[in-house]
């Protein structure tokens, strides 16, 4: 039941990131607001591993190349599926772009099915489905038609990316010879600063101006730096204990912190569907975690 308990602090927690990165957005521009997520977590990710190693003294496990191209491949694929996610805060609402994004759960289950070995019983199934129509129904359009082509195909992107994401992590932390959530916590360091050096630097020798406006509002990137670590923290540990359609199925649940946001902070109108949404959401979950 652990992995029950990092998805649930997972969902709370990217909930408020994504509420800092909407913030983040009306002035800082994509790549900045995406460097927010990174900037000031390695070192709190790095607190957390050395936590493993408090009695037993530090000690570097052997990283196998597949370990690495999981690791810079979830890292990359990361970066491009928040950026994406930044275009949807600019183009539609909080609760919208957060929701398309959110499509990842079944892009995952697939994925996981047909290149990484994962097996998913018919009931599973069914609550991934059912989680997936739930965030169609957040998302605002009652039909495809409705939601404008760009702005579903950004989602739809950034849905893959952020599945992609998922799985390169769990594989990276099955390549390690140690228990599961010391794993995960390698993974969350080293993506986590692979991340912040990379867009750092590339910040920093093309758009100068984006981390100027980014420093500018320490509080708020480091907000998001927070709430970004301790959700990465809850996604890889939860990974690394079950599979990732599981995972993010019951991870849908962030959907109603998100919608409690975009309410009561953003004071954004919601559509009459959201209940329906939010009950076909919990009915995932419950099929998902009994599975």
């Amino acid at each position: 039941m652990t992995w029950i308990y990092f998805t649930l602090l997972a969902a709370f927690s990217q909930a408020w990131r994504n509420a800092f990165q909407k913030q983040l957005s009306t002035s800082v521009p994509v790549l900045g607001v995406t460097l927010a997520r990174f900037i000031a977590a390695w070192p709190l990710a790095l607190l957390y591993l050395s936590s493993f190693y408090w009695k037993s003294g530090f000690a570097l496990p052997d990283f196998p190349t597949a370990f690495w191209l999981y690791t810079v491949g979830a890292a990359g694929f990361q970066i491009l599926a928040t950026a994406l996610m930044v275009r949807l805060f600019q183009w539609k609402n909080y609760a919208v772009g957060a929701g398309l994004a959110k499509s990842e759960a079944v892009i995952a289950a697939v994925l996981g099915v047909l290149f990484f070995g994962t097996q998913i019983s018919l009931t599973a199934w069914l609550g991934v489905l059912i989680g997936g129509v739930a965030v169609f129904l957040l998302s605002g359009a009652t039909r495809v038609r409705a939601m404008p082509l760009p702005t579903l195909l950004t989602g739809i992107a950034s849905g893959t990316s952020f599945a992609l994401t998922s799985l390169f992590v769990r594989e990276a932390g099955l390549c390690l010879d140690l228990p599961r959530l010391q794993a995960a916590a390698w993974v969350l360091f080293l993506v986590i600063f692979i991340q912040a050096v990379a867009l750092t630097a590339y910040l920093h020798l093309r758009q100068r101006d984006t981390l100027r406006k980014l420093f500018a509002q320490p509080k708020l990137m480091c907000a998001t730096s927070t709430a970004s670590v301790l959700g990465s923290l809850g996604w890889f540990s939860a990974m690394s204990l079950n599979d990732v359609a599981f995972v993010k199925t019951l991870g849908q649940v962030e959907v109603i912190f998100m919608l409690l946001i975009s309410r009561l902070w953003f004071r954004e109108h919601l559509k009459l569907n959201d209940l329906t949404g939010l009950i076909l959401i919990m009915l995932a979950a419950i099929l998902v975690v009994k599975n």
